[in-house]
């Protein structure tokens, strides 16, 4: 098959929705399909460039650093000319179905199939599709997540996020719902939608206007576990005593005040490596001055580095706040068979099975207990992350994912001849 695939993200600067792209090609390529990568780039011109012998197309996007502008450039504004380009691509590489794969092209490739008479596919990574801000947080410092994006919930999650400025940002609120129902109609539109987890599935179904429920798949992303296991072998670091870890970015959504609450509820003796960076930085920099623990912070690193330091680790934090929709840190540290400490949120219940592959909890103080109990009880860890390795073969393996999303292009393709 000759496949268009439309990416926000591509490797290697890129985050969880880039590597699970690349894992997806990868796997398409192996058996023999034909692909052509298409990624728009905001701030950046037209241009071309070469990763792990892929070509990627990149489209320049204009975007400036002020908030609902560099929405509206990245959407409403990309949009249009996005779907005349991979039209035209489509046409050129005799594209058989496009597959778009995050909020920047999905409603593009949508429409580009649509106008080149071929099928689309529609992988959704996060809440995009129900959310404006695409994390379900109206309030960074609350704990329940927002139930419904309506135009009342919509002027209480500006306030957090304007500052002093909210009164200005309220007439945004029509934009935004406008924004988020253009895009549920693009979402509507695809042949095939396809959800990463079972959380993500579930919201789709009921918040996202006009999707038909038979249009609808959950198939998670892909792992390759040889090769994650091979390069966190190759890039282990020297240290050798134990250390607990924190591996994402530094930001409300991610937990950042539950990862600091959970360490020092759990009061483990070990050092804690943060690798990642973001606006939280200063906060746990300063707790780390405060409290006198061993805090190491690495900023980003190369995905091959932090995969050496997470299958190095005793046991890996995960704190998110926010739902998360498929974590790629779960997804690789259950390959490497980390023991995991993790908050119940979104799609991670799909990766982790409460005390059979690792600890789930609904608290900060309730996650420090997890990570107290994996550090006094070796065996207990070394259980769970053997069972997490059986669960991640079985699920998520790359030849798994792959032929079922393989499947979906052949049955669209068909049912569209």
């Amino acid at each position: 098959m000759r496949i268009l695939i439309a990416t926000d993200s591509f490797p290697p600067n890129c985050g969880g929705s880039g590597w699970s792209t690349h894992e997806l090609a990868r796997g398409l390529r192996a058996r023999g399909h034909e692909l052509t990568i298409v990624q728009p780039r905001p701030g950046r011109p037209d241009g071309q460039r070469e990763y792990d012998g892929f070509v990627i197309r990149e489209f320049g996007v204009i975007a400036p650093a002020v908030p609902f502008a560099r929405n509206y450039l990245k959407n409403e504004r990309l949009y249009p000319r996005l779907a005349k380009a991979l039209r035209r691509i489509a046409a050129e590489t005799g594209a058989e179905v496009v597959h778009g794969q995050h909020v920047m092209t999905i409603p593009a490739a949508v429409d580009a199939a649509a106008a080149a008479g071929i099928p689309s596919v529609a992988t959704v990574r996060d809440y995009w599709p129900v959310c404006y801000w695409s994390d379900l947080i109206h309030d960074p410092h609350a704990e329940n997540l927002c139930p419904a994006c309506s135009a009342s919930a919509m002027r209480r999650c500006v306030r957090p996020r304007a500052g002093l400025a909210w009164p200005l940002a309220i007439p945004l609120v029509p934009y935004m719902r406008a924004n988020l129902a253009a895009k549920q109609g693009a979402l509507a539109r695809a042949t095939r939608v396809i959800a990463v987890s079972s959380t993500i599935a579930r919201d789709l179904a009921a918040r996202a206007a006009g999707l038909e429920p038979r249009r609808l798949l959950t198939i998670p992303n892909a792992v390759d576990v040889p090769a994650i296991r091979a390069t966190a072998e190759a890039h282990r670091p020297s240290r050798q005593q134990p250390f607990a870890l924190y591996m994402g970015k530094l930001a409300p959504n991610k937990g950042t005040r539950h990862l600091l609450t959970a360490v020092e509820r759990a009061a483990i003796r070990w050092p804690l490596v943060v690798i990642g960076d973001g606006p939280d930085r200063t906060l746990v920099e300063r707790w780390a001055r405060e409290s006198g623990r061993d805090v190491t912070l690495t900023g980003w690193l190369p995905r091959e580095e932090a995969l050496g330091w997470l299958a190095a680790a005793s046991v890996l934090v995960f704190p998110s706040q926010g739902p998360e929709s498929l974590s790629r840190v779960l997804l690789e540290a259950s390959a490497l068979g980390v023991p995991i400490a993790a908050m119940d949120t979104g799609g991670t219940r799909d990766i982790i099975l409460p005390g059979r592959t690792g600890l789930l909890s609904a608290t900060a103080d309730a996650l420090g207990d997890d990570v107290a109990r994996l550090a006094a009880d070796p065996e207990l860890a070394q259980r769970l992350g053997a069972a997490a390795v059986a669960h991640v073969e079985a699920t998520f393996a790359a030849d798994q994912v792959v032929a079922r999303i393989e499947a979906v292009y052949r049955e669209v393709i068909s049912c569209h001849a």
